[in-house]
């Protein structure tokens, strides 16, 4: 009995000391210490390791820099299974080598993360790439994140790369491609109000939008110069949404390129106030059923406290060019300040064999809307009320008044670099580029893990375009000049 009572008593031993491995973590004492990786090997025993084999900086178990502590990230790190490196003091992640990125990440089936919450200080990424990891919380923390690239995300425990609350982030020329989920999202109980300009979102496997936005805070929501672009799969484009009334959200949508998604841009709820100018919204139908999405911009309104004020942008090619629904505040132009807006070839919409027609304006409330001043792509004006919907079609919706319209292209210069590749997919090392309005440009190719392979100065209408030894894959082509930015995809194989 002695022997089985010792025996028992190791094996309790062994399991109990077995368990801090299993839960080892490590905090910092917030008194006020800056420490850089390095020093974390020293000091977190045994969380942050230097591992020999695969020559990396390793968070192996959770790690705490507690509030008016500071971590400086002056190496990459990766991530053990279902580690969180959480900042509740602040965080540099700053870059300042061209050659290089700094990186956050983990490896193939790695649910590592990121929490930045209540920080005391700021928290900054700069030239950093973050990869393979499940996601990024930001909760009341100041952060900014510049020339950034989020790519191959698992989402599985949140719905996003980026999950922030009762924040003001800033995101400056980042790139979010092939994530498991969307970009950046905000819940439906906080109010956050991101800056997101110069960004590109590609690629994110999702049925939620790419951008994903509850309520704004005091500031206003600004997404600015972005290319929004889904490719073969059905996530939407922007929601930003007030179902709770919490807030009073004000938001900047401006000069971005959105197109290819299952919808381009969800406005819903109730007292969220939009000005919608200068972007392009194309070829938003992935949505197979129209009836279940495909607007290039949709208002959906819980009253008229839901305001949309557009003004030149391209809308074509979509399921439903703009849809207002149930109750909103729509200007689409007045006859002092005219909309300059291109509205048409909306819908040809097919399912299951029948045709839903044209729908390029399709006002589904009983809110009047002023529509003066766009161009619907005809100067027939039977044609025109034809394609929209509106009272003189069922006396219980608001009247559209589109009188007088634009006889040509409304768009008082294109705010959009129109571009275009081929061949594409390339085999032979070049490829042509052409240019709708030439005028002196920045070209750049980027490979899908965001290092910069290739700049050119791009001056002409059609330019040939000479690589050496690059590799088969995905490559992102930028075209960037005084009208915008544009990116497009191109295979190399």
């Amino acid at each position: 009995n002695h022997n089985k009572m010792k025996k028992a008593t190791l094996i309790l031993a062994l399991f109990l000391g077995f368990i801090p491995m299993l839960n080892a973590q490590w905090t910092s004492p917030g008194n006020g210490t800056t420490y850089n990786i390095d020093d974390l090997i020293e000091v977190s025993e045994g969380c942050v390791v230097w591992n020999e084999s695969n020559q990396q900086y390793r968070i192996e178990n959770d790690v705490t820099i507690s509030a008016n502590d500071k971590l400086d990230v002056n190496h990459s790190l990766y991530f053990g299974n279902n580690v969180t490196l959480t900042i509740k003091g602040s965080i540099d992640a700053i870059n300042t080598d061209d050659y290089y990125w700094l990186a956050f990440s983990g490896n193939s089936g790695v649910n590592g993360r990121i929490r930045l919450e209540d920080a005391t200080g700021p928290c900054v990424f700069r030239r950093c790439n973050i990869t393979q990891l499940d996601g990024i919380q930001i909760i009341e923390s100041e952060a900014v994140f510049t020339d950034c690239h989020f790519h191959t995300f698992r989402c599985e425990q949140q719905s996003a790369v980026v999950n922030c609350m009762n924040c003001d982030l800033v995101f400056t020329n980042c790139e979010f491609d092939n994530n498991n989920g969307s970009a950046i999202s905000s819940p439906a109980n906080g109010q956050t109000s991101p800056q997101i300009t110069d960004c590109i979102f590609f690629l994110n496997v999702s049925n939620n939008p790419h951008i994903n936005l509850g309520p704004g805070s005091q500031d206003s929501i600004r997404i600015v110069n972005c290319t929004i672009n889904d490719g073969d799969y059905m996530a939407g484009g922007i929601s930003i949404a007030d179902l709770m009334g919490i807030g009073d959200t004000k938001i900047l949508l401006k000069n971005n390129n959105i197109y290819y998604n299952r919808y381009g841009y969800n406005q819903q709820g109730y007292h969220l106030s939009s000005t919608i100018i200068g972007n392009t919204f194309d070829q938003n139908k992935l949505e197979t059923n129209p009836m279940n999405g495909g607007s290039g911009i949709s208002i959906y309104g819980m009253d008229e406290n839901n305001k949309a004020y557009i003004r030149n942008n391209v809308i074509t090619n979509n399921h439903w060019g703009i849809t207002v629904i149930n109750a909103a505040n729509v200007d689409l132009g007045t006859e002092d300040d005219w909309g300059h807006n291109v509205i048409h070839g909306n819908g040809h919409v097919y399912n299951y064999g029948a045709s839903y027609g044209i729908f390029d304006l399709y006002n589904n409330s009983a809110y009047d809307i002023t529509a003066v001043g766009n161009y619907w792509g005809t100067i027939d004006e039977q044609e025109i009320e034809d394609h929209i919907t509106h009272k003189n079609d069922d006396p219980n919706l608001g009247l559209v008044n589109y009188i007088p319209f634009l006889e040509d292209d409304g768009v008082n210069g294109s705010d959009i670099t129109s571009f275009e590749v081929w061949p594409n997919p390339v085999s032979d090392g070049s490829f042509t580029l052409t240019l709708e309005n030439a005028m002196p440009s920045e070209l750049v190719i980027y490979n899908v893990n965001g290092q910069m392979v290739k700049t050119q100065r791009i001056d002409n209408s059609v330019n040939n375009i000479y690589f050496d030894n690059m590799e088969s894959g995905i490559y992102f082509v930028e075209l960037k000049n005084d009208n915008g930015k544009n990116v497009k995809k191109l295979i190399v194989k």
